[in-house]
């Protein structure tokens, strides 16, 4: 299928344009909060554009003088002296103005950083990560422009254009009326071409985020790709957005190239309009040859206030694209950032759990059928509890749950006996620690990493927590040891692995959720791991998503999902003999354990 073909057959790019006031109120937002330096730098553009008005009339001055004799010491330095403040004041108004754009661009960063980070879990990975960066990156330069820039442009560059035929008018009303035929004729075609050329270029913005997505993950899964020689069909995958966005993008052009071409066609057809009925009437001696040479200077002067206004029109329809997008980020829904009641006061009581789930139902959305239903769990105080199932049984639905990046749509989860409602997000977190099964690294180094949890530990707490998952000598043999980023250490699956082990175990947590956490180490690493887990469940509660047997078997409780509920719960002997899924599970697994044996 063709790139044209892809864009033509989505929905999303058949999406009416809205009107132009409620998107300049999307963009006028971001400047809100700096509109007095937008003000202070409107003011010094319009001195700018007085000084410049002010040059052509000077100029017929310095002619007059000429032409009679007079003295040209006041009209030249009059001259200079527009020159010298003309310059002052554009540096200070290019700087005030640079400085905005940059400030705007840095709040609109922090806001949808802070809205990522503070978003649901569901609501961030509904679309692509390489999408979402790409708002952070490439649409905050066009917002930059947009509301620094276009916003006084269009101001000053109407003020200006208003002002140069103003005197132009005082000059000459008949050369006045030849020129406003032609301007007219400009703003009639840029009116018919700006709603296309807002709408290809909001278009060629969406396909870039989409390319960002689909490029970013792609990166992320280079080994699939290699080993199943898919890189030219993922190329063509991801070239298909580039090429959309490239279509919409050359469509913009071409508007924007007719929209220049008529601006530049007009203005110069004005001058020649001018200079033959000027000339004609300074043969009839009702214009002085010092009126002409003003009036034309503020003709051909014309195309900047002109130029200004059609490129800062170009920009704000960009710019309010990227406004758009940017907002959207403040429409995610957010986790609550505190409790709904009070936090009750005093220690846990031992005789309560540590979690509780009650008849809790839960699904991804509300079209999606139900991952987990009808789940009652108990989670001790101390000891180990296993969560076994085939595939899409709802296990991970359930640490999910628990971590409350997902919220049950029916029944409750408690905490130490209170409901979770009762409980901020992150009041919750602070008494759990997680360890994911792809084990993702943070941006930073291996020190960054293990103290993401607990900031304030010791380098004594570092060494221990390295030494229980059996990665001291390897962070040791390093040559920067902790402060290696982990983007440089040839880190493998197994040890980062065993990384976010430590950064867990180094939280202490009364909690500890493990998605298997062992799933890429060695016999031997695995066992210290192993020991390392079994003491904790002496002190706390470790809950444990199982793939392997030699988990199972240690654990103190083992939970049997299917199809997103409860089927048994009991200890390892006790569910061999009651029930046939788990006998079916346990021989699936001796299987795996055994052929990692002959493998080995």
């Amino acid at each position: 299928m063709t790139a044209s073909a892809t864009s033509a057959a989505d929905p999303r790019d058949r999406a009416p344009v809205r009107t132009t006031a409620p998107r300049l109120r999307v963009l006028w937002s971001f400047a809100r909060p700096h509109r007095t330096t937008l003000v202070q730098g409107l003011l010094l553009a319009l001195v700018a554009s007085a000084l410049g008005l002010a040059t052509p009339m000077v100029t017929k001055a310095v002619l007059d003088a000429l032409g009679g004799s007079s003295s040209l010491t006041g009209p030249v330095t009059a001259l200079l002296l527009l020159l010298v403040v003309g310059s002052a004041v554009s540096y200070r108004q290019w700087t005030l103005l640079g400085a905005l754009g940059e400030r705007v661009v840095l709040d609109a960063r922090e806001s949808m950083v802070r809205s990522f980070l503070r978003a649901t879990v569901p609501g961030v990975t509904r679309r692509p990560t390489g999408e979402l960066v790409t708002r952070v990156t490439s649409d905050t330069l066009l917002l930059r422009e947009a509301t620094a820039a276009s916003l006084v442009g269009l101001v000053n560059g109407a003020v200006m254009l208003v002002g140069s035929l103003v005197l132009m008018g005082v000059l000459d009303p008949v050369l006045l009326a030849t020129t406003v035929a032609a301007v007219v004729l400009v703003g009639l075609v840029f009116a018919l071409l700006m709603p296309g050329i807002a709408q290809a270029q909001q278009q060629a913005q969406e396909h870039v985020g989409r390319l960002g997505g689909a490029l970013e993950g792609t990166l992320r899964a280079i080994r699939t790709v290699k080993v199943n020689r898919a890189e030219e069909r993922m190329t063509e995958r991801i070239m298909a957005d580039a090429r959309a966005s490239a279509e919409h993008g050359v469509r913009a052009v071409r508007r924007e190239a007719l929209a220049w071409t008529t601006a530049w066609s007009g203005v110069n057809l004005a001058i020649i309009a001018i200079l033959a009925v000027g000339a004609w009437r300074v043969g009839e001696g009702r214009l002085e040859v010092s009126g002409l040479i003003a009036f034309l200077l503020y003709a051909f002067a014309l195309m900047d206030p002109i130029t200004e206004l059609t490129q800062n029109v170009t920009t704000l329809q960009s710019g309010i694209a990227a406004a758009e997008r940017i907002r959207q980020a403040d429409a995610l829904p957010a986790e609550e950032t505190a409790p709904a009641t009070a936090p009750r006061a005093g220690e846990p009581r031992d005789d309560l759990p540590v979690l509780e789930l009650r008849n809790v139902t839960a699904a991804y959305g509300p079209d999606a059928g139900a991952a987990v239903r009808n789940v009652d769990l108990v989670i001790p105080r101390r000891g180990h509890t296993a969560v076994v199932g085939p595939s899409g049984a709802g296990k991970t639905t359930l640490l999910s749950l628990v971590l409350r990046f997902l919220e049950p749509t029916a029944g409750e989860l408690l905490l130490d006996g209170r409901p979770y409602r009762d409980h901020a997000h992150a009041d919750i977190r602070a008494r759990l620690a997680y360890v994911e099964q792809d084990t993702p690294v943070v941006p930073g180094t291996i020190r960054d990493n293990l103290l993401l949890a607990r900031p304030d530990a010791t380098p004594d707490d570092l060494r221990r927590v390295l030494r229980d998952v059996r990665l001291a000598e390897k962070v040791d043999a390093l040559d920067e040891g902790l402060d290696t980023p982990l983007a440089a250490a040839a880190v493998s699956g197994g040890e980062r692995q065993r990384i976010a082990l430590a950064r867990a175990l180094l939280a202490t947590p009364d909690v500890l959720l493990l998605d298997e956490a062992t799933a890429q180490l060695d016999g031997l690493t695995e066992a210290a791991v192993q020991e390392c887990v079994r003491s904790r469940a002496d002190s706390g509660a470790v809950v444990t998503i199982a793939h392997r047997l030699s988990t199972v078997v240690d654990a103190d409780t083992i939970v049997v999902m299917e199809a997103g509920r409860v089927r048994a719960r009991g200890r390892h002997e006790e569910l061999l003999a009651s029930d046939t899924l788990y006998r079916e599970l346990v021989e699936s697994l001796r299987i795996a354990a055994d052929t990692g044996v002959r493998a080995t």
